[in-house]
């Protein structure tokens, strides 16, 4: 997995948004187990609490699970990660409409832009 990271957000909100993305994307489908605390930090170049923090979070959205001897595990509840998903791609969309704003575009010439986009991609 691989790790960029961004300043201006902290960490462990980064780590959240990667693993979400990683989940939404089936990088880390439900049911599947996550690697250990440590791991993931060593490969992150995180402290494992900084990462411990960021899984804990996941945990209390109901995006993962921990079984005591067994380790922790995606969610593979259906509607909490079709959940995630809308927010994902909502947070996407209202980061798109912003930045086009910016550049003097109206809602409705968005639209029509991704959707020309869209046709463009499909032949």
């Amino acid at each position: 997995m691989k790790w960029e990271f961004k300043s201006g957000v902290p960490i462990y909100l980064q780590i959240i948004t990667t693993l979400k993305m990683k989940i939404a994307g089936g990088d880390l489908p439900p049911g599947s187990q996550v690697k250990p605390v440590r791991e993931l930090a060593m490969e992150a170049g995180v402290n494992p609490n900084t990462m411990q923090r960021a899984l804990t979070q996941l945990e209390q959205e109901g995006l993962m699970y921990t079984l005591r001897t067994s380790g922790r595990f995606v969610t593979e509840d259906t509607e909490v990660l079709k959940k995630m998903r809308e927010t994902l791609s909502e947070e996407h969309i209202k980061e798109m409409f912003e930045a086009l704003g910016k550049l003097g575009m109206s809602g409705e010439e968005i639209v029509d832009a991704v959707a020309s986009y869209e046709k463009k991609e499909r032949k």
